[in-house]
């Protein structure tokens, strides 16, 4: 068996072009998205991220912004830059690029994000709506591998999935959502015990840990579908937290490092930010909509 490459690449390609025809619309209604982006610090990951959503963003047709602040930049002054952007009719997206410097607080300042323009959805009451499965801002990386699955027609109701890593913003929204599909969902983390006899009994096993090759074949499912989500830099090559070669002969499907859930994650946030300016459309249609239009 050699597993079926799940393109991250290709779909993402295939989804702009109808994000594209989106934003066209709201245009011609008189909507224009805007992203605005916040960086702390010269993280060179940071920007790589950063120019790669610039690039995506512009082709789709969103407007984009990026504001630039210094390593040493005070709690403040970056909430007021927030507060300015919750208040810009401009901008219906605000993404704050993590990680932050270790002196700033990074939960207290992304609460200070409006809700309603949270579109990374890492703001408490997007987590909240997540969590009793009301329509919110689904952080990116989760949410593209939620439409990888799909369209691929992977099905998930039934299916034992295994999610190794409980980050904020990949291993638990993923666990949510997966939940929601009917999947049976187990959560690894740096202290599960006897992780590889737990990775092998999942139908769909996803690998968030950050650690270079991790996953081998021997923990691994025949016939499961491994979701990859790591990136990992060793020496000039890029890998991820999977033994891609291995496991490719065992897996039924694959996600490649790169090409596979990073591309996803890009294009999904961009759907984010078009969903707020639909959100905005559709408050200018009903200006007496009392109800939060993210619901």
């Amino acid at each position: 068996m050699v597993a079926i490459i799940l393109d991250g690449k290709k779909l993402a390609q295939e989804i702009q072009k109808e994000l594209s025809l989106k934003v066209k619309g709201l245009k011609e209604k008189g909507v224009t998205p805007g992203v605005a982006v916040i960086r702390v610090g010269e993280d060179p990951s940071s920007l790589i991220y950063i120019r790669n959503k610039k690039k995506k963003a512009e082709e789709v047709g969103i407007h984009f912004e990026e504001h630039t602040l210094k390593e040493n930049t005070p709690q403040d002054e970056l909430v007021e830059l927030i507060e300015r952007l919750n208040s810009n009719s401009r901008i219906q997206g605000i993404v704050l690029q993590l990680p932050l410097p270790s002196h700033l607080d990074e939960k207290k300042i992304l609460e200070r994000i409006s809700p309603d323009k949270d579109v990374d959805g890492f703001h408490p009451l997007n987590m909240g709506r997540l969590l009793k499965g009301v329509s919110s801002f689904v952080p990116a990386t989760p949410k593209g591998i939620i439409e990888l699955l799909d369209r691929y027609q992977i099905p998930l109701e039934g299916k034992r999935a295994v999610v190794v890593g409980r980050s904020d913003i990949v291993g638990k929204p993923l666990a949510l959502l997966l939940l929601a599909r009917d999947a049976t969902v187990t959560i690894c983390h740096s202290k599960t015990k006897d992780l590889g006899s737990i990775t092998k009994e999942g139908d769909i096993l996803v690998v968030a840990i950050g650690k270079p090759e991790f996953v081998k074949e021997g923990m691994v499912k025949g016939g499961s579908v491994v979701i990859d989500v790591g990136i990992n830099r060793i020496g000039n090559k890029i890998v991820g937290d999977v033994d891609f070669e291995k496991v490719r002969g065992k897996a039924s499907y694959i996600t490649p490092v790169p090409g596979g859930v990073g591309p996803m994650t890009i294009i999904m946030l961009l759907s984010n930010v078009i969903k707020a300016a639909e959100n905005i459309k559709s408050e200018i249609r009903n200006p007496k909509l009392e109800t939060n239009p993210n619901v």
